[in-house]
């Protein structure tokens, strides 16, 4: 299993970070290569051994961010920008199929939403001991907030993405547009 990281002067789409892997991304600059080395002795970042993808790749997203690089997790087809990125730098990202990723840019909320399915049963956004927002296939879309849960179920996948994009920017309209009854 592969990940790739490059810079890019922006953010750019799942569609385009497929492009650039397939063409042969650039190679990693000598830090994060060297950083990488140090985390993961005698891996490769284009030679991951399918059992530690999710350990390896969570500190992969960490530490492209850290150099200023983007990455691409052709598995899923996902790309991590360095930006924008939402209000909460201590939330993180899960997924039912293992992925975690802290302080997620806000186009990566969006487009893994689009992978929920059997194999990836939920997507949840947390700030441990605060609160999070949490969807599972079907759009049930639960919302914790002083220890109480509140959830709602809807057809509408572009409502989910809205709400969850509102919840990791601060803004909390998506607790108006809806009537939340207790989980």
């Amino acid at each position: 299993m592969k990940l790739a990281v490059w810079r890019e002067s922006g953010p750019i789409s799942r569609d385009q970070a497929r492009e650039r892997f397939l063409d042969g991304p650039p190679e990693p600059d000598e830090d994060f290569t060297g950083a990488f080395a140090e985390l993961f002795p005698g891996e490769r970042i284009d030679d991951i051994a399918p059992e530690r993808i999710d350990e390896i790749s969570n500190a992969v997203f960490a530490l492209a961010r850290e150099h200023g690089l983007v990455c691409y997790d052709p598995q899923r087809d996902l790309v991590h920008n360095l930006e924008p990125r939402g209000v909460h730098p201590q939330m993180q990202m899960h997924t039912g199929d293992g992925m975690a990723v802290t302080d997620p840019d806000l186009r990566l909320i969006s487009d893994v939403l689009d992978t929920l399915s059997a194999q990836n049963p939920f997507v949840a956004l947390v700030c441990f001991g605060q609160h999070f927002m949490q969807v599972a296939p079907g759009y049930e879309l639960e919302f914790k907030e002083g220890g109480e849960i509140r959830g709602i179920v809807t057809s509408d996948l572009a409502e989910v993405r809205r709400a969850m994009l509102e919840y990791a920017t601060g803004d909390r309209a998506f607790l108006q547009r809806h009537e939340w009854k207790p989980v």
